[in-house]
């Protein structure tokens, strides 16, 4: 007898899309979570690639939850170059193997879609454990994906009577603000606006959420208010910040996606190389969300939270969407 022939389940964009829903991520999420502060995961060293001609990054992450019947790897990347060609800036896929054999399972041609909705959702954790239990104001910087995704997941897990949206564009930001408007967790009555500065944003914020690729300070902690809790989650690359280091050195507890990353890639590295905030007093969000440490204990806390992104967030999100997906996609026999 021959050896049957081996067989790849394809899903594209439309497919993930309509196979991942906000709400069901951010309890797998946080899942991955606590899985990987607890030991029960793999998490390789990221791989970043840069293509400095075309200013293009690209990051390769992988993980795997232990009793999964699937690990993934993902890669990513971000041209910003592409907006004048009229492509996508972000593009990228997820690959996942069987666990028990290694054989390729799935090829997830999401176009980055489970990239965008996994970070979301990681905020959506942060925010269940770390924000205040009734913010008045969600303020966000940035004006991209990730200033619609950060607000849907927060929708899901507070609810708030605010949004002020700033972006170095203006009409980015706009736009962004009119697809707030239009999510359909937002709390009703809410109002999203824009703000004139990253100050106007984030004043009297009971959330503050940071999603750019800024390489300079962007928010002070005298801005903050009392009991703010701030999302940090633009900085995946040793030179990129987006908090000054007077904000983690006033918080009340820091929090970390993964405390060897961060130190490495996110807030944490300038936090720790300026000798602000001790790496040892940093906690896991795993280690929060599995019940091993406190979250937010007062409401007069300021809590930061840094979210590098882990492949176990990539892993958990590919396996919701291969259990979700029902009939959909194609088949190929190699």
């Amino acid at each position: 007898m021959g050896t049957e022939a081996a067989r790849v389940r394809v899903l594209r964009r439309d497919d993930v899309v309509a196979a991942l829903d906000m709400g069901a991520c951010i309890d797998a999420v946080e899942s991955a979570f606590t899985a990987y502060s607890a030991g029960r995961a793999e998490l390789p060293v990221v791989i970043q690639l840069e293509v400095p001609e075309h200013a293009g990054e690209i990051h390769v992450k992988a993980g795997h939850l232990h009793g999964e019947a699937f690990y993934a790897v993902k890669i990513v990347s971000g041209f910003p170059g592409n907006a004048d060609l009229g492509l996508p800036a972000a593009d990228g896929m997820v690959l996942a193997f069987d666990a028990r054999t290694g054989a390729p399972a799935a090829l997830l041609l999401d176009g980055g879609h489970i990239t965008d909705v996994r970070t979301g959702a990681a905020g959506g954790v942060a925010a269940r454990h770390l924000a205040p239990a009734t913010p008045r104001v969600v303020g966000v910087i940035g004006s991209g994906v990730q200033a619609r995704m950060q607000v849907d997941a927060v929708s899901r897990v507070r609810t708030f009577e605010e949004v002020r949206v700033w972006g170095r564009d203006a009409a980015n930001a706009e736009r962004a603000a009119e697809d707030v408007r239009a999510l359909p967790a937002l709390p009703a009555g809410c109002t999203v606006r824009t703000a004139s500065s990253v100050e106007d944003a984030v004043r009297d914020a009971g959330v503050v959420i940071t999603a750019t690729a800024s390489r300079e300070p962007l928010v002070r902690a005298e801005w903050l208010a009392a009991g703010a809790h701030v999302t940090a989650l633009g900085s995946d690359q040793p030179d990129k910040q987006e908090l000054d280091v007077d904000v983690p050195a006033r918080a009340d507890l820091v929090v970390a996606d993964s405390v060897p990353q961060c130190l490495a890639i996110g807030e944490l590295h300038h936090a720790a190389a300026a000798g602000v905030v001790d790496p040892a007093a940093v906690v896991e969000l795993g280690a929060i969300t599995g019940g091993a440490a406190k979250g937010r204990t007062g409401d007069d806390q300021l809590t930061v939270c840094d979210l590098t992104g882990v492949g176990v967030q990539d892993v958990a999100a590919a396996v919701l969407v291969l259990a979700r997906a029902g009939d959909a996609g194609t088949t190929l026999d190699l």
